[in-house]
């Protein structure tokens, strides 16, 4: 779409839409966990929401998003990102808990999180979230990886 240009959403494109939206529930997409094995967390957060996918050996489990209640649109990046980590351990918990995962982020501060000297209330508290897991947040993620 470009600058100026009227939004057009017809019969074709809501077709085209539901289409979507039914392939990404569908079976070929999402598949249930099995019984062994790590999961892998890859989250991202912006201004205006945070959002994760949930995987093992390779294959979506589960998408999950929302968007930014007023007061967290204030939190610098690094604190979105740690929500956006925090957000998917809390609703996948049934999954992860007493399961290794790994998180993949976009964001290198979070690697180094653990090491910081100086957290302020809210990282504290997330931080105890995130020792009840066994995850390791050391693996950046690298634009190859990036999921679209």
């Amino acid at each position: 779409m470009r600058k100026g240009e009227k939004f057009v959403w017809k019969e074709e494109q809501e077709k085209s839409f539901e289409e979507l939206k039914q392939r990404l529930v569908s079976a070929p997409v999402l598949t249930l966990p099995s019984g062994s094995g790590r999961f892998q967390i890859y989250s991202d957060a912006s201004k205006k929401g945070l959002g994760c996918v949930l995987m093992q050996h390779g294959k979506v489990i589960a998408y999950a998003s929302r968007q930014l209640k007023p007061y967290e649109m204030n939190y610098p990046t690094h604190d979105l990102e740690l929500a956006a980590v925090v957000f998917a351990l809390k609703i996948w918990r049934h999954y992860l808990y007493g399961e290794s995962c790994d998180v993949f982020t976009d964001h290198k501060s979070l690697k180094y999180i653990f090491t910081q000297r100086e957290l302020n209330m809210r990282q504290r508290h997330w931080l105890e979230l995130l020792k009840d897991y066994d995850t390791n947040c050391n693996a950046p993620l690298r634009k190859e990886d990036v999921m679209s």
